[in-house]
């Protein structure tokens, strides 16, 4: 019975990822588990400069590689070595995909159908130890590293890891790695397979963090594990995906009721720990405010204008038109002088001079700034989404107070609920943003059974399931 063959890989190259980087130096080494069957090692020419720091680490720089095959040249003779055989390397994703990229620009359609990454083999037959680099991995069990960060002392050490690795592994971890399409070989390679086997198949809010706990990225999903899942499949080779996937040390995150709580959490968190990989939701932002203030000479003004942090605001737009649009209903419903509204301009910037002779009436004037102000307020309503919780036990609650996002939660059965605006009382407060409430506005008109406003004999506790 022939013995399984693996094709061990190592590469060299100009950069870090597969779409904007070539290939420098590849060894592949044809391994069965004990001997070397044959071995292939080169140069190559990219075709454009190495930078200094890749001439630093490897030591490969410009002359060297000017009279090396490009990869067309080699990349028959590659494809040969690894069709048909295990694909194995350290950290295996970043060598699969430079040379199936490669060989690809070369014409020739290949991926593994099979690999086996030594980092996590390692992290499975080898646990506790401090670090499962390449050069530490060797430094603990005694493997000879002859040639650090070139493609062929590189494979010439993997080959021997892998055999140590076969040679302990009693309970056939290798054997289920190798599984076509197994799971665990397409996880990043930094993160470890318990913090995806924990994931639950529920709503919630997942959490990427980098080696230094910090959190790098944050999502929301119908189901967890689905979601994440989705993240490590796939041949995308752009730089930041493979910037993404080497930046994932590890994963938490929390069960919400729906995807709709799911993803209010997933703003406000994204928008309280701006994670390095979040882009989509932080142009989101109102833009526009309306201000009041008061002049030195006792006049109020009206102005609509840029948001300042730091800065209060009575109102917030997407828009200058949507700002301007109610300064002027404003401004003609309760009959304020157009010499103190404002477009385009806020108590922290320069106005223009306008004509300040016989002026309204001040207490007048500043009374109907302070109508206008209450007309305002009193049109933004407070009121409660139910709707069902994570289990039968509870509800999961949002609290809207006078137009602003407040906070959210899930209240437990055992929890007595007289009056709506009780709710507020037990959820968690949260900082509001136009976007949120964009989200919350669709939804309530959306659902409108699931609206609870105060004042209205419906309370959580004759709110039944049936009505969620």
């Amino acid at each position: 019975m022939k013995k399984t063959e693996y094709a061990i890989v190592d590469i060299e190259t100009t950069g870090g990822n597969a779409s904007g980087s070539r290939i420098t130096e590849i060894a592949i080494i044809i391994h069965d588990g004990t001997d070397v069957l044959e071995r292939f090692e080169t140069l190559v020419n990219p075709q454009k400069e190495i930078p200094l720091p890749i001439f630093a680490l490897t030591g490969i720089n410009d002359e060297m590689v000017r009279d090396a095959p490009v990869f067309d040249d080699i990349a028959q003779q590659v494809f040969e070595l690894l069709k048909g055989r295990i694909f194995v390397a350290h950290n295996v994703n970043f060598d699969h995909s430079f040379v199936r990229h490669e060989l690809g620009r070369a014409g020739l359609k290949w991926s593994a159908k099979n690999k086996l990454c030594t980092v996590r083999a390692a992290r499975k037959i080898k646990p506790g130890l401090p670090s499962y680099s390449l050069g530490n991995l060797c430094k603990a069990l005694d493997i000879p590293l002859l040639a650090a960060h070139r493609a062929g002392g590189d494979a010439d050490a993997t080959a021997i890891l892998l055999c140590e690795l076969l040679e302990c592994d009693t309970e056939g971890t290798i054997a289920k790695m190798i599984k076509n399409n197994a799971q665990d070989q397409r996880l990043p390679p930094n993160l470890p397979p318990e913090d995806f086997d924990q994931l639950p198949e529920k709503p919630g809010v997942y959490y990427f963090y980098n080696q230094f706990r910090t959190v790098v990225y944050v999502g929301k999903a119908k189901n967890l594990k689905k979601r994440v899942a989705q993240h490590f499949s796939g041949h995308k080779i752009t730089p930041q995906r493979q910037n993404f996937l080497r930046d994932i040390y590890a994963i938490s995150f929390e069960v919400c009721a729906s995807e709709f709580m799911a993803l209010l959490l997933e703003c406000c968190e994204i928008k309280k720990l701006w994670p390095i990989h979040n882009r989509a939701l932080k142009k989101f932002d109102p833009k526009i405010g309306l201000y009041e203030y008061e002049a030195r000479n006792g006049y109020k003004y009206l102005a609509v204008g840029k948001l300042a942090k730091h800065q209060r605001y009575v109102e917030m737009f997407h828009s200058l038109h949507d700002g301007v649009n109610l300064l002027l209903k404003l401004a003609g419903q309760f009959t304020i002088d157009y010499r103190f509204i404002h477009y385009g301009t806020s108590k922290d910037e320069t106005i223009a001079a306008r004509d300040h002779t016989t002026l309204p009436d001040m207490e007048r004037h500043n009374n109907a700034v302070n109508n206008a102000l209450e007309f305002v307020e009193a049109s933004r309503p407070s009121y409660a989404i139910v709707d069902k919780g994570r289990n039968h036990d509870e509800r999961s609650c949002i609290w809207v107070e006078k137009g602003h996002f407040y906070g959210m939660g899930y209240i437990t059965s055992d929890i007595a609920i007289a009056e709506v605006s009780e709710i507020k009382d037990h959820v968690t407060p949260y900082q509001t943003n136009g976007y949120i409430m964009q989200l919350i506005s669709t939804y309530a008109s959306k659902y409108p059974g699931k609206v609870l406003k105060p004042g209205l004999r419906s309370t959580i506790e004759n709110y039944s399931y049936d009505t969620i």
